[in-house]
């Protein structure tokens, strides 16, 4: 009997950061960058929120919802209504759940399975959803900088940048924190064309062959 091929495993660029860093920005223009599949964690954890909101869902039955629903393609963009001020200032809550992120961690690892090569966003991509890839960035701004961002966001509700940080870096499961062998990047005063040449720079110090 013969023995089953191996398939590789797929290429996993992890981008991690807080609210408004910049992030989304980077991931997008890496993905086209490396012709890789772009998927934003974020989208799911808030469009479980939008399902606690709108159906009075608990939140594991929202994320269990979500994640069936939750279809990333290439460059897939979230859609406005799930970064509304209502989203906002519950999203760090049912994100905090961890039956929910045990159930879209696995659901964010099957994605990434269909892919070659993936760039994936969020807050925990490098330290909890993909702690083996060698490709981990933390991308951060000031709070000044990440306030201003957040506010020329078309669509964008306000946000408690200082609430949504304390909430994130302090729930048990899964909180944001940079994983030990991450390249922080500091975005304050760069373009996003300069911290994705910065990516690619330590991506190819890495060994990754970036045409």
């Amino acid at each position: 009997m013969e023995n089953p091929v191996s398939q590789p495993a797929p290429v996993v660029v992890a981008i991690d950061g807080p609210a408004a860093s910049g992030k989304s920005s980077v991931a997008r223009a890496l993905a086209r960058r490396l012709g890789y599949g772009y998927v934003n964690s974020g989208a799911l954890y808030r469009s479980a929120t939008w399902f606690v909101l709108e159906g009075g869902l608990d939140a594991r039955a929202a994320a269990l919802a979500a994640a069936h629903a939750f279809q990333p393609t290439a460059g897939a963009e979230p859609d406005p209504s799930l970064f509304e001020a209502r989203i906002n200032a519950h999203v760090s809550a049912v994100s905090s759940v961890p039956e929910v992120r045990a159930l879209l961690t696995d659901r964010l690892r099957a994605v990434a399975d269909t892919l070659p090569g993936v760039v994936m966003e969020g807050r925990d991509i490098g330290s909890a959803v993909f702690p083996q890839t060698p490709y981990k960035f933390y991308i951060d701004a000031s709070l000044e900088v990440r306030a201003q961002r957040r506010g020329g966001q078309t669509g964008a509700g306000s946000d408690d940048l200082q609430a949504r940080d304390r909430t994130d870096s302090t729930r048990r499961t899964s909180p944001l924190i940079i994983a030990e062998d991450a390249h922080v990047i500091d975005s304050s005063r760069l373009t996003i064309d300069g911290v994705v040449g910065e990516v690619i720079g330590r991506l190819k110090l890495k060994g990754l062959v970036v045409e």
